[in-house]
């Protein structure tokens, strides 16, 4: 299931950023901790290198994710030129106080009031961006809800410290080029309900927790994972919680939401849905693919 998600209002954002974006310093983007590279938005990286402009990636939701392959996540993005990034669960206090400092080092020069650091807040929807303004300005400002897509407009704040913070709503990008990837937004509730279907979201976190956390499976639910699939994981929980349909079959639907609303709360514990090897792996893999297809269409008969 292709899933893509990129309502109308995104586009006016997109390009009022990009010119925003001349008037920016650094970069702040603000990721999943738990889908690092599936909540990176191409656009975000083609606009401030298009500016040269460093960014601060903020791996967001600690508290959520698994902390050694957080720190593999960390190793990997500091590892890339004009990246700094750190990881942070915005909702805990004093969290906030480690940005700005980290976001000074990319740019030493921006000392001063004549040369007042200026930062731009970005991010795919329902990541944490609105959270963590609120807490860097002390103060409930930007509209925070449990629903991706909250902000809608570019606002600019003055910090105490002088420094100019940019807010921009949530952006998408138009196509996602990966299936995968929009499997993981839509695990993490990074898109709009409307863009994809439980069961099949479900079925593909399933998938994951089986290979990666099966433990948490069976401590939550009593599943025995040896003797299951992913569409089993489903069965079972609806089977355990005993939902129904009308005339007596499994709610598969209502299982789905289940395991994904555990998963989201943090209920089956701290989980990481990809790594940087996991990632490397499936492009490796879709590169071949590419290199096979273009090979059997140099190789058809005209």
């Amino acid at each position: 299931m292709a899933i893509n998600w990129f309502p109308g209002h995104m586009v006016a954002a997109q390009k009022k950023a990009a010119e925003a974006l001349a008037d920016v310093d650094v970069v702040v983007e603000v990721l999943d901790a738990r889908s690092p590279a599936a909540t990176v938005n191409p656009m975000i990286n083609a606009m401030r290198e298009a500016r040269q402009r460093p960014a601060l990636k903020i791996l967001n939701k600690i508290d959520l994710a698994d902390p050694a392959v957080t720190e593999a996540w960390l190793a990997w993005f500091n590892a890339q030129d004009g990246v700094r990034a750190i990881g942070l669960s915005c909702k805990k206090a004093g969290e906030s106080a480690k940005v700005l400092p980290e976001a000074r080092k990319l740019v030493p020069h921006r000392e001063g009031p004549l040369k007042r650091l200026r930062v731009m807040m970005m991010g795919v929807p329902n990541v944490g961006k609105s959270t963590l303004v609120n807490a860097l300005l002390n103060r409930r400002i930007a509209n925070v809800g449990d629903e991706p897509a909250v902000t809608k407009l570019i606002k600019r704040y003055d910090l105490p410290d002088g420094t100019w913070l940019y807010d921009t709503p949530g952006l998408m990008w138009p196509k996602i080029a990966l299936e995968t990837d929009g499997l993981l937004l839509a695990a993490n509730h990074l898109v709009g309900v409307n863009a994809y279907i439980d069961e099949e979201v479900a079925t593909y976190l399933a998938s994951i927790l089986l290979a990666r956390y099966p433990a948490a499976l069976t401590a939550r639910y009593g599943i025995d994972t040896d003797s299951v699939d992913a569409p089993g994981v489903i069965e079972a929980i609806a089977k355990r919680r005993g939902f129904r349909i009308k005339g007596g079959s499994a709610d598969f639907e209502k299982a789905a939401v289940t395991l994904l609303n555990d998963y989201r709360s943090g209920i089956l514990g701290r989980m990481t849905l990809e790594t940087p090897e996991s990632r490397a792996a499936q492009l490796a893999a879709i590169e071949q693919q590419q290199k096979f297809a273009a090979s059997d269409s140099v190789a058809a008969p005209e």
